[in-house]
Order: structure tokens, then sequence, then C-alpha cells
């Protein structure tokens, strides 16, 4: 059932890895496949319909259907393999669409970009895996070309990762790419302003908190679903009563590392991927 909900307030989900494995500052960010099974299955049980995030745009521009009476936004950032062997399988199970952000650089080769998490060798999709992934319902987004932080970029360089991004992925896979992601959340006024006029119609950050149809489309919140997140605290977080804790977890796991990381990269020249 579909209605015009006002006030709803609308649940954006950050997956990164489903997977078994990582290393100790990887942890938080890959969720092992059968708790992400059932954490869909919860979706599936508890009558959630989850919608891309471009979905969610034109409803909330209202140039397309509105809102469905419980919906929920799945996304994943980076583009790692294990997307297609551990989580499409389940979505397709319940004819789940989702957002799937991805870095070009590293497509069909691994996660350079994660040196400080020691997780560099972690397998990236490759363009054929890509291919199938949009031709079963998943919305391939930009996630720049080689996962920078856009905000401490020369403005030069920022634009060009953002649109190379764009400019590689509707070039390889044939469609429109209209929906982004600021990796690591960060963003400025400057770089949104690039990310609208390289032709995106929305962009994600992080934020923690829930959206509703009056939120900045190109400043859109998300929840990370943590590696500890058990369907009761899952199940918690879509109720609204697990934010402030989350945020606390996702605080932990990137703080010690990209307070280092922002520090250096201020202070070393950007040399590119």
């Amino acid at each position: 059932m579909f209605t015009h909900p006002e006030q709803k307030k609308i649940p954006i989900l950050m997956y990164h890895s489903i997977s078994h494995t990582a290393n100790p500052a990887f942890k938080p960010f890959a969720v092992a496949p059968s708790l992400f099974a059932d954490q869909m299955a919860y979706l599936y049980e508890q009558r959630y319909t989850p919608i891309t995030v471009t979905q969610f745009v034109h409803a909330r521009a209202a140039e397309g259907p509105t809102l469905p009476e419980r919906p929920v936004v799945l996304t994943f950032d980076d583009g790692y393999a294990d997307f297609f062997t551990e989580a499409l399988p389940i979505l397709k199970r319940y004819q789940f669409p989702a957002t799937l952000y991805v870095t070009t650089a590293y497509i069909d080769g691994t996660s350079r970009w994660l040196r400080w998490e020691r997780e560099t060798m972690r397998p990236m999709l490759s363009w054929s895996q890509l291919r199938v992934i949009c031709e079963n319902g998943i919305e391939c987004g930009g996630h720049t070309h080689s996962h920078p932080q856009l905000d401490i970029l020369p403005l030069a360089v920022a634009q060009d990762e953002i649109r190379l991004c764009k400019s590689i992925l509707e070039d390889h896979l044939q469609r429109e790419v209209t929906s982004f992601a600021y990796p690591f959340g960060y963003f400025t006024a400057k770089v949104r302003e690039m990310v609208y006029n390289v032709g995106y119609s929305s962009a994600c950050t992080v934020k923690h908190a829930f959206n509703a149809l009056s939120t900045d489309v190109f400043a859109l919140k998300r929840l990370m679903v943590s590696a500890n997140m058990t369907v009761p605290v899952f199940a918690a977080l879509l109720r609204d009563e697990k934010v402030r804790s989350l945020k606390m977890v996702y605080m932990r796991a990137r703080t010690p590392v990209w307070q280092f990381v922002r520090r250096c990269s201020v202070l070393t020249p950007f040399r590119g991927s």
C-alpha cells in the first residue's frame, strides 16, 4: 500500500563488505553473509519495501510512485566482489533492489586504498559482474574514481574524481548514473555543487540519521550496518532506537585511523591513484 507521508522517517542503510573475514581495523565494515541473510529475511517478514536511492529521490520530488508504507533503502559502498557472490543472491531471493556505489579505479582489481586497514588485497568487482548486477535490479552509483577525501582535495582534483567516475561507469555499463556517495561521508558546499554540476541527481553521506521528504537530496543521511548488528539490534535501528549508539560504533571504528590519515593528507601532496 502506498501513502503520501509528510513526516515519514526513511532509513537509508549503509553496508560495505559482506564477508566472513576481515582484518581487525576493517572488521566493523564486514557483515557476515549469514547475518546479512537474517537481516534481509527480517525486512521481508516485517513487510519493509526496499527502494533504490533514485526511487526515493523521485518519490520525494513527486516524479514517480509515492513512498511505500515501510520504505527502506539498501546501499553498498566501494564495490567489493563479495557483493556479487554473497549479497546479490540474497537480494534476488527477496527481489530486493539496492544501490551500489562503485569506486572505478579498482574495478577488476583489489582495494588498494585500504592501506591503513591492511585490506589492500580485498577483491573488487569486475566489469562483467557489474553488468550482471545492473541487469538484476541494482542501481549502480558513483563513489569517485580513487576513493579520496573530497573535502581536503584541491577543487580541480575533486572535480576530476567526481566526473571521471561517472563517465567511466556510464561508458562501461551503457546506462545513466545518477546517484553519488561521498567517500567517508566527507564533503563541502563546493563539493556538493560539483556533484550537482557533473549531472548527478542525488548524493549520500553518513550522518547516522533518518531522512524525511525534506532532506537535501545531495546530503542524504545513512545508517551504518556494522558487523555485530544482530537482528534485534537491526530491528531497533529501524525503529530509530539505536541511532546514537550506532554513531558511536562508527566513530570508534573510524576515528583512530582517519584522524591520522586526514592529518597526513593535509600535509602530503595528492598524487592520485
